[in-house]
């Protein structure tokens, strides 16, 4: 089967920025088991809302991302708003924090927190 490929998309990307946060947390609490654990809950201003947790445990139906020694943990539910994102980290006026760039939402809130599919 020359010249056909299958190209399977990535769930979910690290940035460079997020990554390097999230050794920087490893190493501060010194615990290479930490993972940073992604989820949408319901609420914000535009339906859905993001939100970021360290932890070192998952759960068995977890979906576990890894980039650079440094794991992404999502639960299903929230597998399914996520799929394409890519999970940035930025410092700036407003400080300091995680973010989702995510395809899959049709509007988004000013502060990109909260998001609408």
């Amino acid at each position: 089967m020359s010249g056909v490929s299958s190209f399977v998309p990535t769930p979910l990307i690290l940035t460079d920025r997020a990554v390097a946060r999230v050794q920087s947390l490893m190493h501060e609490q010194q615990n290479t088991a930490l993972k940073l654990r992604v989820f949408v809950t319901g609420g914000g201003c535009s339906g859905f809302q993001y939100g970021f947790d360290l932890t070192d445990t998952t759960a068995e139906d977890d979906t576990l991302i890894t980039s650079d020694n440094v794991t992404l943990a999502v639960d299903p539910l929230s597998y399914q708003y996520l799929v394409g994102s890519t999970v940035d980290y930025e410092e700036g006026l407003a400080g300091a924090r995680f973010l989702i760039q995510n395809p899959n939402a049709t509007t988004t809130c000013g502060c990109g927190a909260s998001f609408m599919v």
